[in-house]
């Protein structure tokens, strides 16, 4: 049994009415968990509407919630969690697709711990976000393995969950998806992407570009951006998170602080933060930013 598992966080009125046609039109269970500042007329929409409301004290952030909804998930008998956010452009035929390629990787070698669809560019100023393909791993027709997913999209095998462990809460929210499937490729376990199922799917809210470089980056939010940062660092002390990734990112993260300064007009009071996040992850002091909303 599959359940859908939604991340709510001040959803708009549209998000909800949203919300409440997939469950509608579905005949799998809806589990939404309320990170904070949803209205309480829409959660008595949702629970009217069949969807299942877990609340949380605040805003937890991304991880603990993704969690609260695989262990329910989990005490409903289900077998695989798709996890959503609240913006997900999904409908009932992709949760069905992603099952049917579940099933064709039941079989593989390593066992699938998450399959998603190939994220699609919703709008010409958002970008969607883009995974590495994973070497030595072969394809299985369309099925395509990669280093990472997006957590919204992904059909996660909830027994290859309890092996490979929980999100990463101290991480809160950025980066949280990359850890745990560099965490489970190293546990034994599999990250794959359908080329042939789409998501309409943006990371931030516009695109910094760097056109003589080939970068475009998303615009996010200050607390985010530093965030990832943070996050990104941190993992470098991580034994299962690939030397090339760590590389990589040792080139790409002062590319990255120097545009968004830049965006943001040379102000030093964003350098600093951005600055004192990568101190932050060489340093393990990780959990809920202060400046997070």
């Amino acid at each position: 049994m599959i359940c859908v598992g939604l991340t709510l966080f001040r959803s708009t009125p549209e998000q909800i009415t949203r919300i409440v046609a997939l469950s509608a039109a579905s005949d799998y269970p809806v589990i939404a968990f309320d990170n904070g500042g949803v209205p309480p007329d829409a959660i008595a929409d949702l629970t009217r509407n069949g969807v299942a409301v877990l609340s949380a004290a605040g805003n937890l952030g991304i991880a603990a919630a993704l969690n609260a909804l695989a262990e329910a998930a989990i005490t409903r008998g289900a077998t695989a969690l798709l996890l959503l956010d609240q913006d997900a452009q999904a409908g009932v035929s992709m949760i069905r697709d992603l099952e049917a390629a579940a099933i064709r990787l039941r079989d593989q070698t390593p066992p699938m711990a998450v399959v998603g669809p190939r994220p699609s560019q919703i709008e010409p100023d958002a970008k969607a976000p883009r995974y590495s393909r994973r070497a030595a791993i072969q394809a299985v027709g369309d099925l395509v393995p990669v280093d990472f997913l997006a957590t919204s999209g992904s059909l996660i095998d909830l027994a290859a969950f309890q092996q490979i462990g929980p999100f990463r809460v101290d991480y809160f929210i950025d980066a949280v998806e990359l850890e745990w499937c560099f965490r489970a490729w190293a546990a034994g376990y599999g990250c794959w992407m359908t080329q042939d199922v789409t998501i309409g799917h943006r990371v931030g809210a516009g695109i910094i570009r760097a056109p003589r470089l080939g970068i475009a980056m998303p615009r996010q939010p200050l607390f985010r951006m530093a965030t990832y940062l943070r996050n990104s660092v941190y993992g470098w002390r991580l034994g299962h998170i690939p030397l090339r990734w760590k590389l990589r990112q040792a080139v790409y993260l002062p590319v990255q602080i120097a545009l968004y300064w830049r965006d943001a007009g040379y102000r030093p009071a964003i350098l600093s933060r951005l600055v004192r996040a990568v101190f932050d992850g060489l340093a393990g002091r990780l959990g809920r930013p202060s400046d997070a909303p």
